[in-house]
């Protein structure tokens, strides 16, 4: 079997990936702001490793068997840098936040940046939830 033609489960299992991992920083990141303890212990900091792991597995898999280019499928690219920009925040509202005040604007930017990243992929477009203002 080719994985071309494993592309629907591939892409099924990225999605639901996505939405597990969003899922999961969501909860712990609200819960970092209510300050709760458990959202750093070891288990679920594996958990989302784990789940993290997968997802960019998969991604790489679909980006291989596409044979897309990130420089020249632009969405791809904007995705991807995207993606840096979200690991970060995330960072920052887990773990780096001096105050609850930065950990709270760095929640609410990860959130903002997961959110146009699931539009990016979902409009195959840069802009995203963005794109169908700029096409008028």
């Amino acid at each position: 079997m080719s994985l071309i033609e494993l592309w629907p489960a591939l892409r099924h299992a990225h999605m639901t990936l996505a939405a597990c991992s969003g899922a999961l920083f969501a909860t712990r990141g609200a819960a970092v702001l209510l300050q709760r303890p458990w959202p750093m212990r070891r288990h679920w900091r594996m958990a989302s490793y784990a789940i993290d792991t997968l997802l960019l597995a998969a991604g790489i898999t679909l980006w291989a068997t596409l044979r897309l280019n990130p420089v020249h499928d632009a969405w791809l690219g904007t995705k991807l840098l995207v993606l840096v920009a979200y690991i970060l925040a995330g960072s920052v509202a887990l773990k780096r936040g001096k105050t609850l005040t930065a950990r709270g604007a760095a929640y609410g930017t990860a959130l903002a940046l997961y959110l146009f990243i699931a539009s990016v992929a979902i409009a195959h477009s840069p802009a995203g939830v963005f794109s169908s203002l700029l096409a008028r």
